[in-house]
């Protein structure tokens, strides 16, 4: 006997078992606990790890670091203010502490606008004033080799030019900067800086000592010179000299991230098998601490690597998205045997669409097993770690690793007790009344930049931008 309705017919006796009744019987095949948060972790893994007892310090021949820094600025409306304090990362400036003076200063900035194309300073003119780029992207045009115009830097938010002006007299721009976007620009004569130091004795002899510091012997990269004589025949009387070391070098302390697994004892003893529910929820904490290590790596304020390029490496996107000029440029930061690009996956992919756009298109090479993308031979991994801004912007970073290298190192402490992996521990804390058992899961590391072209930056690299 059959019913036939208007899906058709529908055979009222069951001949075999169904399968929906049939899987309440069977044992079915299952996956391990699946986790989306688990990437590549390629800076991780791409690190050289160096044991640390406590504390790693990084010895440098001495520099004479004069700053360099970039400066905050705060709005009120269109009306933009330059933090006082702010002043300080000017070279001349750097760790001057008298707050009024400062604000004296920083009140006689005059605030200019500059639309796309406009030239802000022109070579060749009178260099009267200082400038600080408060908001825009500007580019410094100066005459190549053989007389054409060729962009010398690219400036941005915070960046500034020339402190030079208010020191010298009679003095001219030595470049051209014009506007690529809409700029606001933040200047300060140096007929006014004149009084201001008049008036000031403090800051009067702060510049004296500023001057002093800079007129120093140093080589190219700032350090204090080693005097060397070359190329010398006789018997003449030879330079003495010594490598004078810093005073004060900076110290690396372990970071920590940890967190405390409860389980019930419950769970524990009637539901381990298949597999192990202790080990797996342990696994999958492992991996979320790890994702946090990466993290942390990149962007912590303290020694992340995001915050800890030296400012003279970090260099911007000549026109928005990162093209081959781009990259080849942040090359030219970290030239000494760089070891890998870190980018975020949508800049990886605008940086092919602006190699394709331009008919190049970069070979991929293997490492370890994985065939990447490269330029120039230096490979290109993805992170997912690199921050993208609200407005499609991030940061594409080029590092040199090893300690041999005077590179990137990551820093770590192995053996710790009841350790899992290296500066990997789980401590069980015992069970409580509720019969939960605890178990505390620590992970050390920190990173440390050994010499400053160990890191280069690209920012202000724009994803996703379509062009005309």
């Amino acid at each position: 006997m059959s019913i036939t309705g208007n899906l058709g017919s529908i055979d009222q006796h069951q001949t075999s078992l169904a399968t929906a009744a049939a899987r309440q019987l069977a044992t079915t095949t299952k996956s391990a606990p699946q986790m989306q948060g688990i990437s590549s972790r390629w800076l991780v893994k791409l690190l050289p790890w160096v044991h640390v007892n406590g504390v790693y310090r990084v010895n440098r021949r001495l520099s004479y670091a004069v700053g360099d820094g970039r400066v905050t600025f705060t709005n009120t409306g269109a009306k933009i203010h330059v933090i006082p304090q702010e002043l300080c990362e000017l070279p001349l400036l750097r760790g001057y502490e008298d707050v009024e003076v400062l604000t004296a200063l920083a009140n006689r900035f005059v605030q200019r606008e500059y639309k796309p194309g406009d030239v802000i300073t022109e070579r060749g003119k009178e260099a009267d004033h200082i400038c600080l780029i408060a908001h825009g992207k500007v580019n410094k045009i100066g005459a190549g080799k053989y007389g054409d115009e060729t962009v010398l830097a690219v400036l941005a938010d915070g960046d500034h030019y020339s402190y030079q002006a208010l020191l010298e007299t009679q003095d001219y721009w030595t470049f051209t900067a014009k506007a690529v976007t809409a700029v606001t620009v933040l200047t300060l004569q140096q007929n006014v800086f004149d009084e201001l130091v008049a008036q000031h004795p403090s800051l009067k002899k702060h510049l004296e000592s500023f001057k002093a510091l800079a007129a120093k012997k140093q080589d190219n990269t700032g350090e204090a010179a080693i005097e060397i004589a070359a190329g010398h025949s006789g018997e003449p009387v030879l330079p003495g000299t010594f490598v004078d070391y810093e005073t004060s070098p900076r110290e690396y302390e372990l970071s920590v991230a940890q967190t405390v697994l409860h389980i019930h004892t419950r769970v524990a003893d009637l539901f381990n098998e298949p597999m192990n529910q202790t080990e797996q929820q342990l696994r999958l904490t492992i991996e979320a601490l790890k994702e946090t290590q990466e993290h942390e790596l990149i962007n912590n304020r303290e020694f992340g690597l995001l915050h800890n390029a030296d400012l003279k490496q970090r260099i911007h996107t000549h026109s928005g998205p990162p093209t081959p000029d781009d990259m080849d440029e942040l090359l030219a930061t970290v030239w000494r045997e760089p070891s890998f690009f870190l980018a975020p996956p949508r800049a990886i992919a605008a940086f092919g669409q602006e190699c394709s756009r331009v008919g190049v298109y970069p070979q991929s090479i293997e490492v370890n097993g994985h065939r990447v993308p490269a330029w120039r031979g230096v490979p290109i991994f993805p992170c997912n770690k690199i921050p993208v801004s609200e407005t499609r912007t991030t940061s594409i970073l080029l590092v040199r690793a090893g300690e041999k290298n005077q590179g990137v190192i990551g820093l770590h402490h192995a053996g710790i007790p009841d350790e899992v992996e290296p500066s990997l521990n789980v401590r069980f804390m015992g069970i409580n009344d509720k019969a939960i058992m605890s178990y505390l899961v620590s992970l050390y590391y920190s990173t440390a930049v050994l010499v400053p072209d160990a890191l280069g930056v690209l920012e202000s690299v724009e994803i996703g931008r379509a062009h005309e």
